[in-house]
Formats: C-alpha cells, sequence, structure tokens
C-alpha cells in the first residue's frame, strides 16, 4: 500500500493541531479488534451494524453470512464506511475508513486472514467454499476494503482532523 496524502482540516482543528501521522493512524486499524459497517440498502436508506475486522496490508477484512442485510447491500454498492475509535471525549484517536468492499475468495489469501482471525480475535475459520467456514455447515463471506479516504479524529486538549487520501 503506497502512503497516503495527508492534510489537516483547519476547520475541525485546534490552532496548534498538526495533522496526525498515518503511523499512529494504521497503528489504531491494527489495534481494534470492534468497528461499525455503514451500508446502503437497494431503498437508499443507510444500515449500520457493530462488526469484527482485521486491519492487514493495507485492508480491512471482515465476514459475513450470505443472507445477512449488510451482504446483501455489498452486493447492489459495493461502497461502504467502517469506523472504530474510543468513547472518550477527551483523548483518542477515533477512525473513518471509506471504501469499496471487494469479496475475498483466494484461498491463500482466506487461509492467512482465519490465521488472523485466531491471533487478533481468538476465532476459529476454517477456509471452504471460497469463505470462512465456521465448523457448523455454513460459509460466511469474506470482504475487504482498500481504503479511499480515511479520516482520523484527534481527540483531547488539542484536536484534530486529518484526512488521508490513497491513490486509485
Amino acid at each position: 500500500m503506497s502512503e497516503p496524502t495527508v492534510e489537516l482540516d483547519q476547520r475541525f482543528s485546534s490552532p496548534e493541531a498538526t495533522p496526525r501521522p498515518w503511523a499512529e493512524v494504521d497503528g489504531v486499524l491494527a489495534a481494534a479488534r470492534m468497528f461499525w459497517i455503514a451500508t446502503v440498502r437497494r431503498t437508499g436508506a443507510p444500515h449500520v451494524t457493530p462488526l469484527h475486522a482485521v486491519w492487514h496490508d493495507g485492508g480491512l477484512y471482515f465476514c459475513t453470512g450470505a443472507t445477512e442485510q449488510k451482504a446483501k447491500n455489498l452486493a447492489a454498492e459495493p461502497r461502504c464506511t467502517l469506523t472504530t475509535g474510543t468513547d472518550d471525549a477527551d483523548s483518542g484517536l477515533d477512525v473513518v475508513l471509506e471504501g469499496r468492499a471487494a469479496r475475498v475468495t483466494d484461498e491463500s489469501t482466506l487461509l492467512r486472514l482465519a490465521q488472523l482471525w485466531k491471533e487478533r480475535l481468538d476465532w476459529e475459520f476454517g477456509v471452504r467454499d471460497g469463505g470462512f467456514d465456521n465448523g457448523e455447515g455454513t460459509t460466511a463471506l469474506v470482504f475487504g476494503v482498500a481504503p479511499d479516504k480515511v479520516l482520523a479524529f484527534g481527540k483531547g486538549e488539542s484536536f484534530s482532523q486529518t484526512r488521508y487520501r490513497f491513490p486509485a
């Protein structure tokens, strides 16, 4: 993944704020276990739900059942937003990632992701039929989202809003 273009938005930042380094944002994404995903229903109505995800090699990966609303929404419209952060209003870094979800079906990639799910989330998945096998006879679809844009909201005495754009 190439380094993003970084821009501090002065309108939403303390006068003394500086852009948060991409390495810090990368660290927040790598450490996070819980995210919220926003997708769009065929009617145009939003759909938001929490899910576990894994940040790996410049992409955010998650799994879902084929009949779940987010999977149906992504089949029609792959653009989505994933967020993570803290509920502390006075410290931390909240991150918003925008991109397009794409199915991951490559067996070697799925095996690596299953290993990461075990290491980071203590979830056991096998790989079967182009997805994750939960051992109960169903296969979860796996998606990856490469970011188009990321926003980082620094909180505390000095607050900031930094935008990261990625080359197409």
